[in-house]
């Protein structure tokens, strides 16, 4: 067996094993706390609302602005839940099925970690203005114990993507705000797994695939104003990123040992999902405004990790398109003090049978409290907590090390999220001047 072979054997155990997934607040390894204005009703009224705080959901959300303004926040997410084994088993080169071995069950795998977000509009006059966003749509770090039941699939996961979004928007009249922008993105990404020796009394090998790259994809939207309502309509593309980096493989013992090595230059390339967004915010009193928002995502671009020269391979992902719903309120108390709420149902993109340790996902609902203080007339603060229910979900993609060579190595896993929510505290201020 050649060189390029060998390794893409041993690539094959990543085959349910995402570089780029995780436990998040919204979906999969989207993360949707860019403001915390929003987060305060559940996200229920981006896509409609104006200023530089819904700028991430529609560009046409700063058209018509009468003062520069920016905005900042940061959210502290603190996932909780357990990945538990339920008789995951391995069959090594002329063995049996036998248990995998290791902790049964991994308390909290998915890191706790704070995303910061900011964004900052400046108008050109009456109906033009030019804003710029940056956000961190992308980002986690999963760990789990070296010898925890899942290390042959998921071991430890980093994600960071870097989104800076200049926008452009128009008042075309006084009803339509129209508005576009680009989404220039940067990701570093690295994933480690264990790998099987041929004998279960040696210790793992392991493998760690690296990578960085920039890419770019583009928003567009617009909004119908009147007296009571505001409907917004939006469009964030689909980016295929592209990675360029390195693969290790080493601890491999005996035959196996020809397998570590270091390939360096490798190219990884996947999609992130387009996402159409449609939402409404209404007047219902002249303190109580009723928010609705939907979003379609198109996970379905996520279909695989595609490896290029010299691997020339394919991680099948076969993630599935889903919807996001959320309703929310706003309350005027005071001239100066806001307070919010609202619920989110979002379905999670993996599928039953295909889900593994490594996107540990389920179907969730995320209920939030939030307020606003305006403490100048040039000054508010923003503050929302949200808690994420997400149901038990089994992890059971099956794979293989070696796969399509004598020492081939099935496993076969039987796994379960289970009791896991999250807890998202965000707080930011917005500036008018």
């Amino acid at each position: 067996m050649n060189t390029r072979h060998r390794i893409t054997a041993s690539l094959a155990v990543l085959a349910g094993s995402s570089a780029l997934a995780g436990v998040a607040q919204a979906q999969a390894f989207y993360l949707q706390e860019q403001a915390a204005r929003g987060a305060g009703r559940a996200f229920s009224g981006e896509t409609a609302d104006t200023g530089a705080a819904s700028l991430w959901w529609n560009p046409a959300a700063i058209a018509g602005i009468e003062k520069a303004e920016a905005t900042v926040s940061a959210s502290v997410i603190l996932p909780k839940g357990d990945v538990v084994d339920n008789g995951t088993v391995i069959r090594r080169p002329g063995g049996t099925f036998a248990p995998v071995g290791g902790e049964s069950s991994s308390r909290d795998p998915i890191n706790k970690g704070v995303l910061p977000s900011g964004a900052v509009a400046v108008p050109l006059g009456d109906r033009l203005a030019v804003g710029l966003a940056v956000t961190s749509p992308y980002s986690f770090t999963t760990d789990y114990d070296n010898n925890s039941w899942a290390r042959y699939s998921a071991d430890r996961t980093y994600l960071r993507t870097f989104d800076i979004q200049p926008s452009v928007a128009v008042a075309v009249t006084d009803w339509l705000r129209v508005g576009g922008a680009a989404n220039i993105e940067h990701t570093d990404a690295s994933l480690t797994n264990a790998l099987p020796n041929l004998s279960a009394s040696l210790a793992d090998g392991s493998q760690k695939l690296a990578g960085s790259g920039w890419d770019v994809g583009w928003t567009a939207g617009f909004q119908m104003h009147n007296d009571w309502a505001t409907v917004g309509v939006s469009y964030k593309s689909a980016i295929k990123h592209t990675l360029k980096g390195d693969l290790t493989v080493s601890g491999l013992l005996g035959p196996l040992a020809g397998q570590n090595r270091t390939v360096n230059d490798v190219e990884a390339s996947f999609y992130t999902p387009a996402q159409i967004m449609v939402g409404g915010r209404f007047r219902a009193t002249d303190r109580l405004t009723l928010n609705a928002q939907t979003i379609r995502s198109t996970w379905e671009k996520f279909d695989a990790i595609r490896l290029g020269a010299p691997l020339n391979a394919a991680l099948p992902e076969n993630y599935r398109s889903i919807w996001s719903y959320a309703a929310g309120v706003d309350y005027a108390v005071t001239p100066r003090l806001t307070v919010r709420g609202g619920a989110q149902r979002t379905l999670t993109p993996t599928r039953d049978g295909e889900r593994d340790a490594r996107v540990p996902d389920a179907n969730r609902w995320n209920y939030a409290l939030g307020a606003s203080f305006d403490v100048t007339p040039h000054f508010s603060l923003d503050a929302a907590a949200n808690y994420v229910d997400f149901a038990d979900a089994t992890i059971d993609r099956t794979t293989a090390a070696y796969a399509g060579t004598a020492v081939q190595t099935p496993i076969l896993v039987n796994g379960q999220l289970e009791d896991a929510h999250a807890v998202v505290l965000s707080l930011g201020g917005r500036v008018r001047f």
